[in-house]
């Protein structure tokens, strides 16, 4: 946005609905500069929401909605998108490119911590199956002893899929249930990196047949879309467990619903999935082999703050030099 813009008139910054508890972080933030703060409750109607970006200078969104070329013609050139998080591929950073908007994400707010806890919780009540266990004492059941086999953590091959600052700390807290032999498969890393936390590098498909838990930490790339599939889900056992914290898209939900109700797998917990909100006919609901929460992993009060701290400051960086520290669509 040009100094003359900034001299001018206020700047207008919106936030996407439905957003965060308060936004007492982003009013303080944006204020001192005299900006507009506008929150867009457009209730999942498209024609909504595309009215009410008009002439914003910067918008502020979630995984929701989809920036795409129609959604960011209506801001004004020059301006910005700030992603509360860290994926972006709901924005076409290309189309912002071409109009001169600047997109930034939140890559720094700490939820390594949360979803690595949150990975390992997943993993942890699967494995043990705690879910089920519930589910059956609370109906009145007791001493279901083998019924369902759990089988021993400690000595399990481990396989993680990305080995980003999150997989390295969900590898760490497994490290204390006496995981010992960790494969990586990430195109992204050399193998002495790899080699110095333990582990070593391996195919996706040496992972499928060798892992006995697989954990899922890669960006959504085209090469990344549904990596998991019929194909591969043919190469894990009966003793495989998979476990998901990073993008629905990596998972053919249909292939592992087919997968799980056959007990070609353990099971499968999963943090995000492929059609966010899940739908009432997602094949996976109903299925006792599979654990579901609500793409929450990231989730604390101080990641929170944090995210919304964080996500503001790129707003005001925006609006003041133009240049936010966490530029994705650099030009």
């Amino acid at each position: 946005m040009s100094d003359t813009v900034r001299q001018d008139r206020k700047a207008v910054v919106g936030i996407t609905e439905p957003g965060y508890a308060d936004h007492e972080v982003e009013n303080r933030l944006l204020q001192p500069l005299g900006a507009e703060l506008r929150f867009l409750r457009w209730g999942g109607d498209r024609s909504r929401l595309l009215e009410q970006l008009t002439g914003l200078d910067v918008v502020m969104v979630r995984d929701i909605p989809v920036m795409d070329a129609e959604a960011i013609g209506r801001l004004r050139e020059g301006g910005g998108i700030v992603r509360y998080g860290i994926g972006v591929d709901n924005v076409d950073l290309d189309a912002a490119k071409q109009r001169g908007i600047k997109v930034a994400n939140v890559p720094d707010y700490g939820a390594d911590i949360e979803v690595a806890d949150h990975a390992a919780a997943l993993t942890l009540a699967l494995l043990r199956r705690v879910v089920t266990r519930d589910t059956q004492v609370k109906a009145g059941q007791w001493n279901i002893a083998q019924k369902e086999p759990i089988y021993r953590i400690a000595g399990s091959v481990l396989g993680l899929v990305g080995f980003g600052k999150i997989a390295r700390a969900y590898l760490g807290r497994m490290r204390a249930f006496g995981i010992d032999e960790v494969l990586v498969h990430d195109p992204y890393v050399t193998d002495d990196f790899v080699a110095r936390f333990g582990a070593k590098r391996a195919g996706f498909e040496t992972i499928c047949r060798t892992a006995r838990i697989i954990s899922l930490h890669a960006p959504a790339t085209p090469e990344t879309r549904h990596l998991v599939n019929a194909d591969t889900l043919a190469l894990m056992n009966e003793r495989t467990s998979l476990i998901n914290t990073s993008r629905g898209g990596l998972v053919d939900v249909a292939a592992l619903a087919d997968a799980l109700r056959a007990r070609r797998i353990f099971g499968a917990a999963l943090d995000v999935i492929d059609k966010e909100p899940i739908t009432d006919d997602c094949p996976l609901r109903g299925l006792d082999n599979v654990i579901l929460t609500d793409h929450t992993g990231w989730y604390s009060e101080a990641s929170v703050r944090a995210m919304q701290e964080k996500a503001a400051e790129a707003a005001v960086e925006i609006l003041t030099t133009g240049v936010p520290t966490h530029w994705v669509n650099r030009w």
